[in-house]
């Protein structure tokens, strides 16, 4: 017999149906409606600045929506294929003057699939039972570390190594609305970070999560509950990329701390990213201006970079190999790898654990949207220490108002400070420093091969003295 959901969530984690979450309450029909109104307005605005129809634009829409979905297979692609029939037909029956419901039905289509949701419950098994899993996990082939530590369980404490300006992103946290903005390796940044993020004190996040993270049944079952929404990279059109920014922009509006990856999607070298997307990241900005014309309480928004460092990453073959093809300007969008097998990234789970290889999340020093140090007061200050009033850099003819050439050139600022604190907080580790400095030594042997000529020599034809590993080791 199958038990009540809150009767089977008190059980494993003593979790209470009046308990109120952390995480502040999410109308989905009101986000749906608002987000659709808003983008719309956006969308009619650019048209007549552009001096195009709203119709043109639903062409657009159509032509770069039939090019993704050549791509996909199977019933996907069928019921893709069977909507944008349905939208191409709309737009004959009612042509221009019925361009703006076409829009609108494009918007909210786009909006349904992007919006996450929030279950107080789920983060309560993500945030207590998750972590004795995968305690457990990595304990198994250890029944004496089980035995001597009983009745208490061993926990996976000793493999975070949380650090960085903790006090100073909590205190911000008071004063107004994060976005943290990390390195991104792996796909199990999001787990790591989720639960860093708990562990600092700060309150469960709205993030972005990569489409192809919903492949894995169990990954996929906390990001539907736990804050995240979906970024879909293979949707390449404009009307879909505005609206995805325009749901960002709302919830940081409501208050709701975000984090995104500002790198976009996984770095493939393993190197940290030193070119952004501005796209996600200027709806930080945007959404600092809305608050000011709206005479928010707390407008101010406080962006936090943060690095990660693994000893190991799970997907880096498939990431190897992509860099690869990139290198050979074959670039493509990575869809199934290692991570959406959930046996092969619990493995790699315990694999690690077992090796006692710690995972570092440094957390650095806050900036202000435009990319300037903020202090613990919430206050921006220029290099020397001085409070600026940032107000000033949004304020024309006296109102708040919104400049695209100008924003654009404050979130490039910002991209580039965000990639020096990168720099600044990164952590290297010994596995790191092992690799980067033997495969140093590998390319002077062939000095006169390309990279992809060296990876064809094989490392059957590879011999280094292990003296010289740790003689250029001491050196790097």
């Amino acid at each position: 017999m199958w038990l009540p959901i809150d009767n089977f969530l008190s059980i494993i984690t003593g979790w209470r149906s009046d308990l109120k979450g952390p995480f502040p309450k999410l109308d989905h029909k009101k986000v749906i409606n608002d987000v659709v109104k808003r983008t719309l307005s956006l969308k009619i605005e650019e048209a007549h600045k552009k001096n195009i129809s709203l119709e043109d634009i639903i062409i657009d829409t159509i032509y770069n929506e039939k090019l993704r979905i050549k791509k996909l297979k199977g019933e996907k692609r069928k019921q893709e294929e069977k909507y944008i029939r349905y939208i191409q037909n709309q737009l004959k029956l009612k042509g221009e003057s019925g361009s703006k419901e076409i829009l609108r039905k494009l918007i909210k289509r786009y909006v349904t699939e992007i919006i996450g949701n929030f279950d107080e419950r789920v983060y309560e098994i993500a945030t207590n039972v998750v972590p004795t899993f995968v305690s457990l996990l990595s304990n198994t082939l250890s029944p004496i570390t089980l035995i001597k530590s009983f009745p208490n369980i061993p926990t996976i404490e000793k493999n975070f190594h949380i650090n960085g300006e903790i006090n100073l992103i909590n205190k911000l946290n008071e004063k107004g609305t994060l976005i943290i903005v990390p390195t991104h390796l792996s796909n199990l940044d999001s787990i790591v970070l989720g639960y860093a993020i708990f562990k600092i004190g700060l309150p469960p996040v709205v993030y972005g999560a990569g489409i192809n993270l919903f492949t894995n049944p169990i990954i996929s079952y906390f990001m539907h509950n736990l804050g995240a929404y979906k970024v879909d990279r293979t949707k390449k059109n404009k009307l879909y990329i505005d609206t995805l920014k325009e749901y960002s922009t709302y919830i940081l509006e409501l208050g709701f701390n975000s984090l995104f990856f500002p790198g976009g999607t996984r770095s493939r070298s393993g190197a940290i990213e030193t070119k952004l997307k501005l796209g996600l990241l200027g709806t930080g900005l945007k959404a600092y201006i809305n608050n000011l014309k709206n005479n928010k309480k707390k407008p101010n928004i406080y962006i936090v970079p943060c690095t990660i460092s693994y000893h190991l990453v799970l997907e880096s073959e498939t990431l190897i190999e992509d860099a690869l093809q990139e290198a050979g300007k074959n670039r493509y969008i990575i869809t199934d790898d290692e991570f959406s097998d959930p046996l092969k990234w619990l493995k790699f789970i315990k694999r690690t654990l077992q090796m006692n290889m710690g995972i570092y999340i440094n957390f650095a020093q806050a900036l202000d949207p435009f990319g300037n140090l903020v202090n613990e007061n919430g206050e921006s200050v220029d290099k020397y220490g001085r409070v600026i009033d940032i107000r000033r850099y949004v304020i024309s003819n006296g109102n708040y108002v919104h400049n695209f050439q100008r924003d654009a050139q404050y979130t490039k600022f910002l991209g580039e400070k965000i990639v020096e604190q990168y720099f600044k907080y990164n952590v290297v580790l010994s596995t790191h420093l092992l690799c980067f400095t033997t495969f140093e030594i590998v390319k002077n042997m062939f000095e006169n091969l390309d990279l992809i000529k060296l990876l064809k020599v094989g490392p059957e034809s590879i011999e280094i003295k292990f003296s010289k590993v740790i003689q250029y080791v001491d050196i790097v």
